[in-house]
């Protein structure tokens, strides 16, 4: 009998903290959405996917604005291996972004001079 009523209790007392903590998740997003908190949250979410500067994509890659696309590519291969080998997955990353950054760059260019 005391096992019994102790198994209630604790299906109970589980229900009752269920509700309370959607209870308390439903509030916090009521809450969230008042103080502009989840517009925040989407413009750095926006920020966060903006293209990377030419310049810094340059400094990055260690490459001038005369620098061929070969000797891009060459910079970009030996920094993304170094990195994948012995260093950072944000130092990688950074380093392919900054080839993205300029191979766009070169295209325009190469648009640019074709079409004029």
């Amino acid at each position: 009998m005391a096992s019994r009523l102790l198994a209630n209790l604790i299906v109970m007392g589980g229900g009752i903290m269920a509700r309370a903590v959607v209870q308390a998740y439903r509030q916090a997003l009521m809450n969230a959405s008042k103080n502009g908190v989840a517009q925040e949250a989407a413009q750095n979410i926006i920020r966060a996917t903006k293209i990377m500067a030419e310049p810094e994509a340059r400094q990055i890659l260690g490459v001038t604005e005369r620098s061929s696309w070969e000797e891009i590519l060459q910079k970009y291969d030996y920094l993304f291996e170094k990195n994948a080998k012995n260093g950072s997955f944000y130092l990688q990353s950074k380093v392919h972004r900054a080839k993205e950054c300029l191979e766009m760059e070169y295209r325009r260019a190469a648009e640019r001079a074709t079409g004029s």
